[in-house]
């Protein structure tokens, strides 16, 4: 099966000390086949700086937790 790559702009979620993270409008590379998703190292840099730089967010949504069990 040959993987095609197209650009895309996709919402990257991330857990970071206890806070779960939802960065939008993220450029990727996503392969049509199977929905995964490659990130530039500039881009993954650029959203270690937005989480950990101490910007205000432009937005702040409440997350309802479950547990599994």
């Amino acid at each position: 099966m040959k993987e095609t790559l197209v650009d895309k702009t996709v919402t990257y979620t991330l857990e970071y000390e206890g806070k779960f993270y939802v960065v939008e409008h993220v450029p990727a590379r996503v392969c049509q086949e199977t929905g995964e998703e490659f990130f530039s190292p500039d881009t993954v840099e650029h959203i270690q700086m937005l989480i950990k730089g101490g910007k205000r967010p432009d937005r702040v949504i409440e997350t309802p937790v479950f547990e599994y069990a």
